[in-house]
């Protein structure tokens, strides 16, 4: 994996416009908000309801034995450790190795290093793939839908940090999924609003969620091209579909100094990875390498 590359750039603030510091933002979004349970989206984006895991939602921990740790997180942040309790032995070495190969091919943010390091990726599969989870493969999670490759959840995620020294703000996800990156993402991020427009995907996504006992974690059922206006502004957003264009509500949604990374269509069915900087004169975009994501589309299943 290389580091961000150069590429065409489609400006639409002038030339030498100063970009503002990435925000950070309060992670209360004010009463009402956390521990709703989830409900079916009803056209609006104001009618999607988030389902926040606290402490409370899992039993307590077992006391660690002698010899045993769990691993750190970046300052301020919740850490995760194995839903157990503790890290699994049987797989963190092979976790470890894949952290290793991913910074051989250019991964060097070592917010994202740790990240990948400490959220168990074979939770989030099939039992039968659990011995393919560390692999820089994406495998299927069911629906028609698959879970990123290791190295694309990486390269997104240390583009979302780029030029921040400290924890992101509030995240908008399009595309729970499985819940892995979200739950990646949650070591990363102050807040997480994570949206899923299929049900069996969302509910799914609960389930695997819910034993890391995730306070900054929300997962939301709704159409994800609509975004998630009450939890708006996001520092960043992250999408795990690409479409012919980036939605307008993702880009009123974006604070001003957010950067929003997705896959988009460039032409001919194919699809490239897109970075967007928005300042308060604009947008900035820049077009990197190709990708392959499942299309972005509208509505609810």
């Amino acid at each position: 994996m290389k580091s961000l590359a150069k590429a065409p750039v489609k400006a639409v603030n002038p030339p030498g416009a100063t970009e503002p510091r990435r925000p950070g933002f309060p992670a209360a979004l004010g009463a009402g908000t956390t521990g709703l349970t989830s409900g079916r989206n009803s056209g609006r984006a104001d009618a999607q309801r988030p389902s926040s895991y606290p402490a409370s939602a899992a039993p307590a921990l077992p006391a660690r034995q002698p010899g045993q740790t769990r691993q750190g997180s970046p300052a301020g942040v919740p850490g995760v450790v194995g839903a157990s309790g503790m890290l699994t032995q049987d797989f963190q070495a092979v976790r470890a190795r894949m952290v290793q190969k991913l910074v051989q091919q250019g991964l060097s943010d070592p917010r994202v290093q740790a990240a990948l390091g400490q959220v168990e990726r074979h939770r989030f599969v099939d039992s039968a793939l659990a011995n393919q989870a560390y692999e820089d493969t994406s495998l299927p999670i069911g629906l028609g839908q698959t879970i990123s490759k290791p190295n694309v959840v990486a390269r997104m995620l240390e583009l979302l940090l780029q030029g921040t020294g400290e924890p992101l703000g509030r995240v908008l996800e399009i595309g729970t999924g499985c819940g892995y990156q979200a739950v990646v993402l949650a070591q990363l991020a102050r807040e997480v609003y994570s949206i899923e427009r299929l049900r069996g995907l969302h509910d799914k996504a609960r389930e695997n969620v819910r034993p890391f006992r995730l306070t900054n974690l929300h997962l939301l059922f709704g159409d994800g091209m609509a975004g998630y206006a009450k939890g708006a502004p996001y520092a960043a957003i992250i999408a795990a579909a690409g479409g012919e264009a980036l939605p307008q509500a993702w880009m009123d949604q974006l604070a001003v100094g957010g950067r929003l990374v997705a896959p988009m269509q460039v032409g001919g069915g194919a699809q490239a990875l897109v970075v967007v900087d928005k300042s308060a004169r604009g947008l900035r975009q820049t077009v990197l390498e190709a990708v392959h994501f499942v299309p972005l589309k509208s509505g609810t299943l």
